[in-house]
């Protein structure tokens, strides 16, 4: 389901607890939530604040997904799968593999030659990191997931220590690509293999997104 963009952190966090919700009381089946952000700054309960290290250029949000300090905005696909895990059979662990797995898959349709590297979490290329990764499970339904640079603005990661690591660059579909394929078209692609990695039929649920 696409949220469109400038979707405030708050508004689709609130969203996605709801839809947990539901789908943990079998209100609705799986649901996959795409948008683009407005500009914002999101922390785990145990990022280290000295990760933050210049001015932000955006708001601050102390949030209860997995992981450290990361950007959100506009350029940047992000995914929120809404995904009764337990009646798969799925650990939190193998979960965030089927996400790398998936987004992997989508990137390559785009000649983005992508990979994980051991023990990180997320999807990385020779330029950089592409895309994060940060989940929380609640009841056996995942929320929270993954956002990738498709055309980001990469000056925004610079007051900031991402996702913890010193030692990495930053990148994106853009800046590896030298130009930005469609976001539409990245989003379909992004969808198709989440669906087919993780057993789940996207459906639409629009009475229940109230944005």
């Amino acid at each position: 389901m696409w949220l469109g963009t400038d979707v405030d952190y708050q508004v689709a966090w609130d969203l996605q607890r709801h839809l947990v919700f539901d789908r943990a009381n079998g209100a609705i089946s799986d649901t996959l939530l795409l948008l683009e952000h407005a500009s914002v700054y999101t922390a785990g309960p145990r990022a280290p604040l000295e990760h933050v290290q210049g001015e932000l250029l955006a708001p601050l949000v102390q949030t209860d997904r997995g992981g450290q300090v990361t950007y959100h905005g506009p350029g940047q696909l992000v995914g929120y799968p809404i995904v009764d895990l337990a009646s798969k059979g799925l650990g939190p662990k193998a979960y965030v593999r089927r996400l790398e797995s998936a987004l992997i898959e989508a990137l390559a349709e785009f000649a983005v030659t992508a990979h994980t590297e051991d023990g990180l979490t997320g999807v990385w290329t020779d330029e950089g990191k592409i895309a994060a990764i940060g989940v929380k499970i609640s009841r056996g339904v995942s929320m929270h997931g993954f956002a990738l640079n498709v055309d980001t603005d990469l000056e925004a990661y610079a007051p900031i220590v991402p996702c913890g690591i010193f030692d990495r660059a930053v990148t994106s579909m853009a800046e590896v690509l030298g130009e930005a394929p469609r976001m539409d078209v990245v989003r379909e692609a992004i969808a198709r293999t989440l669906g087919e990695r993780l057993g789940a039929v996207w459906t639409e649920n629009p009475a229940t997104v109230r944005l």
